[in-house]
């Protein structure tokens, strides 16, 4: 009787082992590591649960990144890309997949639901361009080994705060026996001049190569010299003369070789080459 019970207890603890063996095989894949922050930075992960991130923190597959206001992150992914997360941005790594010597199981697929970045290609970038996939709320940018900049701009949070004051304000001043009239006639006329704000819709600047915007309404090529612009997810993306504006300053320490647009620099070394930046 004592054998027997023996027997059941070590084949209960072997199935647990191959349980916690599957579950630990089931796991999101580690997809990068942080190497570079300037301060606060969240993991969200599918289930809800949330994780504060610190230097050489892990970051998997499935992961929703959050930097706060003043935080850059730098990402350094298993195959040797860069994505470098500006402030108040939530990204999503949707679905990472690399293994050196696997070329067919390449995937890469991000989502920048907010804010901005800037990604340098790593090896699964180079040798399958066609596995890499930045959806934006606009409009999804595929690389062509470019060096490239883009931006998600939004309304601006000012000029709406700074309209519905306006009008909130005037229409209190009101008489009130007045009211059912003079609040329509004052909101459909002049409103203050509001500080200068770029259209909202995602903007691009090629560098150098080639790089493609799609969504809906169709497909554009774009090539290096040339601006781009599509302001919601059903309209195809057209040329525009100048650049509207793009800007990306993260700490000297994030990008010591790269150069911004418009800066006085030398070229990056190929290896290092910026394939995206998205703001």
């Amino acid at each position: 009787m004592n054998q027997l019970k023996k027997c059941t207890a070590i084949k209960a603890l072997m199935l647990l082992v191959l349980f916690w063996m599957a579950g630990a095989s089931w796991a999101a894949q580690v997809a990068g590591t942080v190497v570079q922050l300037s301060g606060p930075l969240m993991a969200k992960k599918a289930d809800g649960a949330v994780r504060i991130l610190s230097m050489k923190s892990e970051v998997e597959s499935g992961d929703t990144l959050v930097t706060e206001k003043n935080t850059y992150a730098m990402v350094k992914f298993i195959d040797n890309s860069e994505i470098t997360l500006k402030p108040s941005t939530t990204f999503k790594v949707e679905n990472f997949s690399f293994e050196a010597g696997n070329p067919n199981a390449d995937s890469a697929s991000f989502n920048l639901v907010k804010g901005g970045l800037r990604s340098v290609t790593g090896l699964l970038g180079k040798r399958n361009k066609e596995k890499f996939a930045m959806k934006t709320p606009t409009a999804t940018i595929g690389i062509r080994g470019t060096t490239f900049i883009a931006e998600w701009v939004e309304p601006s949070a000012e000029a709406v705060a700074a309209r519905e004051a306006y009008l909130l304000a005037s229409t209190a001043a009101l008489d009130p026996l007045a009211a059912p009239v003079q609040p329509l006639m004052l909101a459909q006329g002049p409103v203050p001049n509001m500080p200068p704000t770029i259209k909202p819709g995602l903007y691009v600047q090629v560098i150098d190569g080639i790089i493609n915007l799609s969504n809906s309404g169709g497909s554009q090529t774009f090539n290096a010299g040339q601006f781009g612009f599509t302001p919601n997810v059903t309209t195809q993306a057209v040329v525009i003369p100048q650049n509207p504006g793009l800007r990306f300053s993260p700490p000297p320490v994030f990008n010591p070789t790269s150069s911004q647009p418009g800066a006085n620099t030398a070229a990056p070394p190929k290896s290092n080459s910026v394939d995206c930046e998205v703001r």
